[in-house]
Order: C-alpha cells, then sequence, then structure tokens
C-alpha cells in the first residue's frame, strides 16, 4: 500500500463507518454509529431536540445508552427533574442500556465494564470524555446534545475526518508512575490546543507496560490536549480485557505503515516522574516532588479518569496504616457499583475508614462542582479529575490540583502536594 492510499487507524475506523475505501483529513462524512451516549446533563436537551424531530422512534433501542451519573444520587429538584427525564424516555423507548441508581457508574468506566465499547466502533457521547473508549480501539468522540438527538434518530453522525499525531511510547514507567502522569506529562509538553482536533494515535514498546486502565486515562483525558479523539492500538492486553467483560472482540484496525502524522513526539516512560497539573489548566504541569509548598484542603480519589479498581487498590496502598491529616477531607468514589463492590471484598474501605476517608456510592460528584466535595472560598484540592479550570470544583476562587491516585494520597496524609515516595 503506497503513501497516498495509506491511512491511519482512526481513519480506516471512519472510512468502514462512511461505507468509503478510503478517507483524508479534512474530508466531511457521514458515519453509521454503534453507540450514542447521554447523561443527567446533556442527555435532557437532546430528549427535547429529538422530540422537535419527529421520528418517532430511536434507531436502534440496544444501541443507546443512558448514564444518569453527574448529579445522583439525585443532589436537588432539579437534578431529580433531570433524571426523570432520562428515566421516563428510556421507558417509552425500551432502551437496553439505562442505568439507574443501584446498577449505574460513572459512564466512562461503566460502559466499558459491561462490555458495550470496542475495537472499530464509531460512538459519540454528549460530554466531552467519551473519547475514553478509543483505549479499546474504538473511535469515540465527544459531541453536543443536538448531535446526540441526531444520532438517536438516525443512527449516523458527521464528521470531519481528523488529522493525526504519533506519540511513540518506549521504556517502563518506574514506581508510583501511572498512566494519569504519563497524559499529564504529554498534555503539560503540548499544551491544551496541541492536539486541537487531531487524533492522538499511540505507539512503541513502552504500551506493552501500561495497564488497559493506563489506557483508559489517557484516553479520557485527550479532550484535555484539544483532541477529537485519543486511540491506542489493540494488543493481547486489550483483547484480555474484552473477553473478561464479554466482550466479542469487535474489528480491530490498524495503521498503515505508511500512514501520515502531523507531528511525532518519542517519550521515554521510564524518564516521568508522578506529575501535577497546577490551577487552572491541565497544561500547567510540575513534578510532584516540586509541589511540596502548595498546602490543601481536600482529596479526592475518583471519577471517569482515575476511579477504577486499580487506582482505588493504588491509593489504599499509600494510606493503610497512616492517617489522613488532621483537618484534610479526603473523600474515595469508586466508579462503577462492580468496583465499589471488589473494593469493599479487598479490604480497601476499612483502609480509607480507618486512615480518616469516607467512601462515596458511585457519582461524578465533586469533578464538575456537582455535590460530594464541593469547595470554598480560598480553598484546595488534589484530585484524581480531568480538569481544573477555574471553579470546577467549587467556588470560582477555589484551586484544584490534577494528579494520580498515589500522589493524591500521599497528599492526604501530609496535608500538601506529596511525592508518594517521600511517604512510602
Amino acid at each position: 500500500m503506497g503513501r497516498k492510499t495509506s491511512m491511519t487507524m482512526t481513519q480506516k475506523i471512519l472510512a468502514r463507518a462512511a461505507g468509503l475505501d478510503r478517507v483524508e483529513p479534512g474530508q466531511l462524512i457521514e458515519a453509521k454509529l454503534d453507540l450514542v451516549l447521554g447523561n443527567d446533563i446533556t442527555a435532557p436537551v437532546a430528549i427535547r431536540e429529538f422530540a422537535k424531530i419527529g421520528s418517532g422512534r430511536v434507531f436502534n433501542k440496544d444501541k443507546i445508552a443512558l448514564v444518569p451519573d453527574h448529579f445522583s444520587p439525585n443532589k436537588d429538584i432539579k437534578a431529580a427533574e433531570q433524571c426523570k427525564v432520562l428515566r421516563c424516555f428510556a421507558c417509552e423507548h425500551d432502551i437496553t442500556n439505562y442505568f439507574e441508581l443501584g446498577e449505574m457508574g460513572i459512564e466512562h468506566a461503566l460502559l466499558p465494564e459491561k462490555g458495550l465499547v470496542g475495537p472499530g466502533d464509531v460512538i459519540i457521547g454528549a460530554d466531552s470524555h467519551t473519547c475514553t473508549y478509543g483505549a479499546l480501539g474504538a473511535f469515540s468522540t465527544g459531541v453536543g446534545s443536538t448531535d446526540m438527538a441526531a444520532g438517536m434518530a438516525t443512527g449516523t453522525a458527521w464528521f470531519k475526518v481528523p488529522a493525526a499525531m504519533r506519540f511513540v511510547l518506549t521504556g517502563a514507567p518506574r514506581a508510583w508512575v501511572s498512566g494519569k502522569d504519563v497524559i499529564l506529562h504529554i498534555i503539560g509538553k503540548i499544551g491544551v490546543d496541541g492536539a486541537l482536533y487531531r487524533s492522538m494515535e499511540y505507539f512503541g514498546d513502552g504500551l506493552k507496560s501500561l495497564t488497559v486502565d493506563d489506557r483508559l486515562c489517557m484516553a479520557n483525558m485527550a479532550i484535555e490536549a484539544g483532541a477529537k479523539n485519543g486511540i491506542f492500538p489493540v494488543d493481547a492486553k486489550t483483547l484480555a480485557f474484552l473477553k473478561s467483560v464479554g466482550h466479542p472482540g469487535g474489528t480491530v484496525f490498524k495503521a498503515d505503515k505508511y500512514a501520515v502524522y502531523e507531528q511525532t513526539i518519542m517519550i521515554d516512560l521510564a524518564s516521568l516522574e508522578p506529575t501535577v497539573s497546577f490551577p487552572h489548566l491541565p497544561s500547567n504541569t510540575r513534578l510532584a516532588r516540586e509541589s511540596g509548598s502548595v498546602t490543601i484542603d481536600q482529596v479526592v480519589i475518583g471519577s471517569c479518569t482515575n476511579g477504577r479498581l486499580s487506582d482505588l487498590v493504588t491509593a489504599a496502598k499509600v494510606l493503610a496504616g497512616r492517617k489522613v491529616k488532621k483537618g484534610l477531607r479526603c473523600i474515595v468514589i469508586p466508579a462503577t457499583q462492580k468496583i465499589w463492590l471488589e473494593a469493599m471484598k479487598k479490604g480497601l474501605f476499612k483502609q480509607f475508614v480507618e486512615a480518616g476517608a469516607v467512601v462515596s456510592t458511585p457519582t461524578c460528584g465533586p469533578c464538575l462542582g456537582g455535590h460530594m466535595g464541593i469547595l470554598a472560598k480560598g480553598e484546595r484540592a488534589v484530585a484524581t479529575t480531568n480538569r481544573n479550570f477555574v471553579g470546577r470544583m467549587g467556588h470560582p476562587e477555589s484551586e484544584v490540583y490534577l494528579a494520580s491516585p498515589a500522589v493524591a494520597a500521599a497528599s492526604a496524609l501530609t496535608g500538601r502536594i506529596t511525592d508518594p515516595s517521600e511517604v512510602m
């Protein structure tokens, strides 16, 4: 295959979904959708727009997922009304993948866990972190509520084919360095618009050192670099994960040898250290070991970025047998009901509570300034979330510092931003 006909992984997925032999960056296409996702903030708007379209029924009740996770359990009357809109729509259209309180979780952790996303899929979601599923070889991206409405009605969406950037990972990360540190390093390096409307595609022998959870975290934060999507090649780890959640495997695409990338960035994983993003941009990164002068009031361990079981295990390892600094709030939020139950069975809750932390039911909660940990004026939080814009977690004059579960847990012990190697 020559250079003129070569395509990236993302481009191949989009070409197949559009029924075309090939696509080029900048080309406008109409692609068939494998899944349409909405939550309790965005889906009610989409549902109202869906009614205006007048199509009557959704295109496929099995290919729509509705997850009330942002303000659920309902924090107030408005939140309750939002969730009721989802509930009624799901009932009216017999939506298969509607996950209510008691069986739900944070959407971008829940859908992979349910085996609903996988290689070759084209997925849209009315949530910017829908790009998470690229970790499993899918093209997934966030859209507006109107696009979600059209997707539910027609099963298709229009896309401009993105150009691509290649990230070649080598080596293996040292202790306490996770996928969160890798993606924070990348965003710090290229900036919050460094991958604007591009596909962030990962390669290199360093991939074998990254778990599926690492990859989910990194794909999740592709949007924080401005990317259209992030995507990883499908390997043995991917296939093992898909098998464990009952996914049939999907269609695996590989980038062509001569695929064109606008930029190639080399990253030696062994050179990375625990990293923190300072307010008020994910790109404002510094090493954790150089950030110890920043004192904090709260730590949040959870979210669609870092609320998986491996994240909780890491945090518990740091907190076990130690105490959260007096006067500091440490909130742990498992991302799904399944993760919550597994963490409880492993005894992690006992370690968290004995350390002085609290454990929440699955929810997005404080990540977007919703509930379960809002910051007052002048307060600072270290959070394993994905965004630290002004007022993101509460008062406009509060501050959020993004970090890995290991850094967050270590910081909870000292009351200041702390490299985990300092306390372990």
